[in-house]
């Protein structure tokens, strides 16, 4: 299961107020450019064929089965600070692939 704090859900909750064509948020695990794994997160109006859609607090998730399989347990929060803006996701079913700090394996 996939799960975002309430500072996650609202953030992108309020990026999609401001959005027509847009009804929900999409999470993929994606391969990367060096090596392993990347988190990518789009804004789509509609989920794909054969995808799972999550309803958290009232906004919809589109996961494809491939990459619910590496979000299991996944918790997404938002970091907003001087250092840092942007989400976090934390899993524990991953290590660092390379030194990029960007990919993951699973």
């Amino acid at each position: 299961m996939v799960t975002l704090t309430q500072f996650a859900i609202d953030k992108v909750k309020s990026i999609l107020a401001g959005q027509e064509e847009n009804n929900g948020l999409r999470i993929q695990v994606a391969g990367a450019e060096c090596s392993g794994f990347q988190y990518r997160m789009t804004l789509e109006k509609e989920p794909a064929p054969g995808d799972e859609v999550l309803d958290i607090d009232g906004l919809k998730l589109f996961l494809d089965r491939r990459s619910l399989l590496h979000l299991d347990g996944t918790r997404i929060d938002f970091i907003e600070n001087e250092r840092e803006s942007g989400f976090k996701f934390e899993n524990p079913g991953v290590r660092p692939a390379c030194g990029c700090g960007e990919t993951f394996e699973a």
